[in-house]
Order: structure tokens, then C-alpha cells, then sequence
């Protein structure tokens, strides 16, 4: 086991890197031993697992393959693990969580505090990534569990906790718009807007709202970062259009405003913590799930004022 995993190692960083040296240089070992490993191995198979080009090193077909199975046994190793500390009943553990842009503030970050004071033994990778990014991070079995929008459509995923998430205006405190709790889409003719872009999933029911009106918006600035389109707002660049759920920090701190945009056609997002359908959350995932679920309701549209 220890030969095989090490060879596991060397192969997936050369893999990786495309390169025997930079390899050596990530894993702090001789580029010798790193290529007489790979050599052995593919003495042992008759087949090469990489071409050697004057550009670097290619996975041949072989080599594909063995990257697949190298993964796949990386994720069911980490898996044993998690289940064998499950026996000996030890509250740790390592949790990867993926989540969208606009949960890299308040409720995650909060909850992940308290999992570290109440279970300390138990350490949390948290991935920042797209909307889609997250869906497939957990479908390829990358992390534990994520939180995305509109899982529907996605038979591979179980949703453990959702919530209802709308799109609006977002305005400094002394504007116009902020003295509505909601308002029409056409509301912001006539003001500067500040609009996301893509990748954001909130981009997608823009340009929805955009089609079905025909109400032109004022681009003054688009971002594909929340944080930015929150900051320009903030610099009186114009309205920022986004969800109460990018925007819930700032509203309950007072520095901005949210005015819903109420215009019939346009329907709730559904936010949504799913994890994998053919997969057993270990007992370190489990505690941290039951952690981030206690609280999920808080993020729906109204909950947190």
C-alpha cells in the first residue's frame, strides 16, 4: 500500500504538471526518484503512461486511465478513512464544502466558526466557485456537500435545506429607490445601473427581465464579482442589481438598501444545500451538514431582517 500510494502521488502530480521537474519541485523530491517510479510502473504494465514530447509529458491512453482510477481511488481512500474514524467514534474529520460567491460572507463563514469551536477535530475546506462550478464539483465527488442555485433538474443531487431567494434593486440609503420595499423592473430607468455578468447566476434573470420588458438599462459599469458590483454601488456608481441573499450583510448593517423587484414573471431563485445521492456523507460531513442546516432557513428573502 505505501509503494502504490506513493507511486499514486508522483504520477498524479507529473500528470498534473506535465513535467518530471516541476513535479519534483511540488512534492520537494529528486526528479530521479519521481521517474524511476513512473518507469517501474510502466515496465510492470508493457505500456507507456506518458509521451515524452519536447514540450513536456502527455498521458497516453493508458495514462488517461490511470489518472481515472487514480482519482477514483484518492476519493475512496479519503472515504475509508472518514468511515474507519467513524468506528473508533472520533468526532474529526475533514469536510470539503463548495459554495457560491455571495457565501464567502456572514452565515457560512459563521457556521464554520462555530463547527470549529464545538467539534475541533474536524477541519473544513471551503471552495469558492461558480454557480455551475459547484454542481459539479459535487457530482464528480470533489466535496462533501455545496450550495447553489436552482438544483431542480439535477437527478444526481439530494437537496437537504433550500430556500427562496429574490432578485432586486440595490441603492445606497439616501436614494430614491430606497424608499420602496419593491418596486418594477422599470423602476431604474432613468438611473445609472451597475449589472452583473456572467458567470453570476443572477445575470441570467437580468437579461430574462431585460428581454420580456424591453427596458433598456443604463450600463454604467457590469461585474462578474458580487463584492465589486456591492463596492461600485457603494462609490455612487448607480443601482446594482443582485439577490437579498449578495446583499443581506450590508442590508442588515445599514450601509445599503434592497428594493424587490416585483414584476409578475419574474420568479423566486431556489438556493440549495445538496450533496450526492450516491454518497454516504462521512461523520465529520454529517455533523458539519447538521451544523449548516440548523441555520439555512436564515438565508431565505425577509428571514434575517
Amino acid at each position: 500500500m505505501p509503494a502504490f500510494s506513493r507511486f499514486i502521488r508522483y504520477f498524479v502530480a507529473v500528470g498534473r504538471h506535465g513535467s518530471i521537474r516541476k513535479a519534483a519541485d511540488e512534492l520537494n523530491l529528486s526528479a530521479s526518484a519521481i521517474d524511476r517510479q513512473i518507469l517501474n510502473v510502466e515496465a510492470q504494465l508493457g505500456l507507456p503512461l506518458f509521451e515524452r514530447l519536447p514540450t513536456g509529458l502527455k498521458l497516453t491512453a493508458a495514462g488517461e486511465m490511470m489518472m481515472a482510477s487514480a482519482h477514483r481511488w484518492e476519493q475512496d481512500m479519503a472515504g475509508l478513512q472518514a468511515r474507519i474514524e467513524d468506528l473508533r467514534g472520533l468526532k474529526r474529520g475533514h469536510v470539503e464544502i463548495a459554495v457560491i460567491d455571495a457565501l464567502a460572507k456572514g452565515y457560512v463563514p459563521a457556521a464554520i466558526r462555530t463547527i470549529q469551536e464545538e467539534y475541533p477535530g474536524i477541519t473544513v475546506g471551503l471552495r469558492v466557485l461558480s454557480n455551475d462550478g459547484v454542481r459539479r464539483a459535487i457530482a464528480d465527488g470533489e466535496v462533501d456537500f455545496g450550495i447553489f442555485f436552482e438544483p431542480q433538474s439535477y437527478r444526481d443531487l439530494t437537496v437537504r435545506s433550500f430556500v427562496e431567494v429574490v432578485l432586486g434593486f440595490v441603492t445606497l440609503p439616501g436614494h430614491p429607490l430606497a424608499g420602496m420595499e419593491e418596486a418594477r423592473f422599470s423602476s431604474c430607468v432613468g438611473y445609472p445601473v451597475v449589472a452583473p455578468a456572467e458567470p453570476l447566476a443572477v445575470h441570467q434573470q437580468v437579461a430574462v427581465l431585460e428581454g420580456a420588458t424591453n427596458v433598456p438599462l443604463e450600463r454604467r459599469a457590469t461585474s462578474n464579482n458580487i463584492q465589486m458590483v456591492l463596492s461600485l454601488v457603494m462609490q455612487e456608481m448607480g443601482v446594482g442589481i443582485l439577490t437579498s441573499l449578495d446583499v443581506m450583510e450590508e442590508v442588515r448593517s445599514g450601509a445599503l438598501h434592497f428594493t424587490r423587484i416585483s414584476d409578475p414573471l419574474l420568479r423566486p431563485m431556489t438556493l440549495a444545500l445538496c450533496t450526492l445521492s450516491a454518497r454516504t456523507p462521512s461523520h465529520a460531513a454529517a455533523t458539519v451538514l447538521r451544523v449548516i442546516e440548523n441555520g439555512f432557513a436564515s438565508l431565505g428573502h425577509g428571514k434575517h431582517e
